[in-house]
């Protein structure tokens, strides 16, 4: 399902990883799908309440969560800096499909990096 929220769509997710060569693109790319399948999941799904985002989001972290092992084995990792962009990229979800009230630590709650 192709997702139709025009932030979303001119939103270049991830983009500091890309540009960052310590980043393969080849994993930045899969945390790039996990954050698009997300919007798709909020689209679909159409969340009522922050309680309903934070399960959709919450999902998605533990995605992130596993990635960070591909990070890993690839020499690299989802350290300080990339905590942040990684955060700002699903309070940047939030805010595009108006959960402009979400709290930025409830959206990656149960991050293990």
């Amino acid at each position: 399902m192709p997702i139709t929220n025009q932030q979303v769509t001119g939103h270049s997710f991830l983009r500091q990883m890309h540009d960052d060569s310590y980043f393969p693109d080849h994993v930045v790319d899969r945390g790039k799908a996990i954050l698009l399948q997300l919007c798709e999941r909020i689209e679909a799904e159409r969340p009522s309440d922050l309680e309903s985002l934070y399960a959709l989001t919450q999902a998605a972290t533990e995605e992130f969560n596993l990635l960070d092992r591909a990070f890993v084995a690839a020499g690299s990792g989802i350290e300080t800096v990339a905590r942040e962009w990684i955060c700002d990229e699903f309070c940047f979800v939030a805010s595009a499909f108006g959960f402009t009230e979400a709290d930025a630590g409830e959206l990656t709650a149960g991050r293990d990096w």
